[in-house]
């Protein structure tokens, strides 16, 4: 080799060393630096300033009756959701400057009666205030009906659509076990209530009717301010739907619409194609399709009934192209398989309740898995509900907001401090998560 030669060879060694610092500082390691504290604590400030767009929760005062279209059964509450969570304390320090350290029966009371005192002082702007307190800029409220205590500017309405699928007699269901006992009747009464909106006394005469029937329920809801539609299924029956004929449906309708109770084959049928004009309907009329896929209350939840995964078959059959489609709560337990079906371009996935549940040093792990993935499909959700006197949906929407901040700088910190992303994109990933992704899926639905 003469000089010339020696010379580019080693101009060529020098140059590829330059830049192993940077090839190395460009490929994720799996293990953070040791500053990892330091960049939770930046981005946790940074992400502290994001205003929230809340895509799933319950807004209202516990005796209100349209605040769910469930009821809680017997059975046993998630730990952080119970009464004596001492981060409830935290809660009520923070927004109604609660004085003790405890919930002591008369303690307590102090905290019942501050909030109805502040109920009085600020009437319908009361939630907007709780809102205003937690950081959140505009929340999607699923209830069975909107009151006139929430502004419809900053809460947006989710409806419930499961009473469609109980028309007939429904005394076997609710014989299965005690929990349906709880949610068979309330399924009842609001299709009673939904007949009387029609201004029917009595079942459609046949199928056909039936279905126009439950299209003018979503467009009347609909024109009312909804913006999406919710299933609740998984509590009553499997998240499998198949997909029957017209013919085989419109057989059981004519059996049963007069009397007599459906085996559970028969229903499912029934069910399942009644479903399906639903998602047909919200695609019409530009709703979004709401779905409970988390565990869920009670004693007789059936965790394989439950399953995300049995929603595949709908969620990527190309007919529903045109409907969005949120799973809420994350799937929980099944969250590490909720996320692939967010490969689909009409599919989000929804982190409520799964806050709630979850420790943040949990959830962190949760939410870290999703936004390695798919980030521009994940949503925040607070699932804030009235649990109790005790944890209000007040409280919930503190609790959650808090948790979900703090999970998401420490998941965003590890990836930053192990060179999967910058900061800089960090935070961009935060600002989607808690408000971007959804206010893009919402306000093109908003005043139409």
């Amino acid at each position: 080799m003469d000089r010339r030669q020696s010379l580019c060879a080693l101009a060529g060694a020098v140059t590829v060393a330059s830049l192993i610092p940077a090839l190395l500082n460009a490929q994720s390691s799996p293990y953070g630096s040791e500053d990892v504290r330091q960049i939770y604590a930046d981005l946790l400030q940074a992400i502290r300033q994001i205003q929230i767009f809340d895509n799933h929760s319950h807004p209202g005062f516990a005796d209100d009756p349209d605040v769910d279209a469930m009821a809680s059964p017997p059975g046993s509450a998630a730990f952080r959701i119970r009464a004596d969570n001492p981060e409830l304390i935290a809660a009520s320090k923070a927004l109604f400057q609660y004085p003790y350290s405890d919930f002591s029966p008369e303690h307590a009371r102090w905290l019942v009666d501050r909030k109805a005192q502040l109920k009085r002082e600020e009437g319908n702007q009361y939630f907007d205030h709780v809102l205003d307190q937690v950081g959140i800029q505009t929340a999607v409220a699923n209830r069975v009906s909107m009151p006139s205590y929430l502004d419809r500017k900053r809460f947006l309405w989710a409806f419930f659509v499961d009473s469609f699928l109980f028309p007939f007699d429904n005394s076997k269901i609710r014989a299965e076990n005690v929990d349906e006992q709880v949610y068979i009747p309330l399924q009842e009464k609001k299709l009673r209530r939904e007949l009387q909106q029609a201004g029917l006394q009595v079942m459609p005469g046949s199928l056909s009717d039936y279905l126009k029937f439950i299209t003018r329920i979503l467009a009347l809801d609909r024109n009312n301010g909804g913006v999406a539609i919710k299933f609740e299924a998984t509590y009553f029956r499997s998240l499998y739907f198949s997909d029957p004929t017209e013919a085989d449906t419109a057989a059981v309708y004519e059996h049963y619409k007069n009397g007599g109770a459906p085996e559970r084959d028969e229903y499912t049928v029934f069910q399942d194609f009644v479903f399906r004009h639903l998602l047909r309907e919200a695609a019409r009329l530009h709703l979004l399709v709401h779905f409970h896929t988390s565990v869920g209350i009670g004693d007789f939840f059936s965790l394989h009934n439950g399953n995300v995964l049995n929603l595949e078959n709908v969620l990527r059959d190309p007919r529903y192209d045109p409907v969005k489609f949120v799973l809420l709560h994350g799937g929980f337990p099944y969250d590490r398989q909720v996320i692939w079906l967010a490969a689909r371009k009409n599919v989000f996935v929804d982190s409520s309740l799964t806050d709630l549940y979850l420790y943040p040093s949990e959830f962190k792990e949760v939410l870290k898995y999703w936004l390695s993935i798919y980030p521009d499909k994940v949503l925040f959700g607070s699932d804030a509900f009235p649990f109790n006197e005790t944890l209000g949906a007040e409280e919930s929407y503190w609790l959650s907001v808090q948790s979900s901040r703090e999970a998401l700088a420490a998941a965003l910190a590890e990836l930053v401090s192990e060179h999967a992303f910058s900061r800089e994109q960090a935070l961009k990933i935060a600002h989607g998560y808690l408000h971007d992704h959804a206010a893009r899926l919402y306000e093109p639905l908003q005043g139409q």
